[in-house]
């Protein structure tokens, strides 16, 4: 998160075009999250799922995943961050789209990232350490 508001405070004084830079860049606004046992927790905490995958690596490890697993929407939520950034601000988001594809596991780094796809639409990405998608069929709209 800190790079985004760097990111910002860097445009402070200026008006925010969404995508002025679509055309020479096209990733427009990017982040990479490495995710841990603590945060995954405090998802848990605050979203009121404590699903034990979440949360117990044995209880996760017996349904047959690797061990405890981050929330699927705890990664949504992080793109979101990265789709507004590149809409200009969050109350510019109309949709955001995505399908689950791959588990991301504590210690996992995944790099988030949103590019024009036409007007009005964002294409994202989310890829792990491995290059793996974890976040597929993923796009944002957005207007003033």
């Amino acid at each position: 998160m800190r790079h985004l508001r760097d990111r910002n405070r860097r445009r402070a004084g200026r008006p925010h075009l969404p995508l002025a830079r679509s055309v020479r860049d096209p990733v427009v606004s990017e982040l990479s999250v490495t995710f841990t046992r603590e945060q995954i927790a405090a998802y848990a905490e605050a979203s009121g799922d404590r699903n034990p995958i979440h949360l117990d690596g044995d209880f996760a490890r017996s349904v047959g995943l690797p061990g405890i697993i981050a929330h699927g929407m705890l990664q949504m939520g992080i793109m979101g961050v990265v789709a507004a950034e590149a809409a200009g601000g969050p109350a510019n988001l109309r949709r955001l789209l995505c399908r689950f594809a791959g588990m991301v596991e504590p210690g996992d780094r995944v790099s988030f990232s949103a590019g024009p796809s036409g007007p009005g639409r964002l294409d994202l990405r989310a890829v792990n350490q491995r290059g793996e998608p974890v976040l597929t069929k993923a796009s944002a709209e957005f207007g003033r």
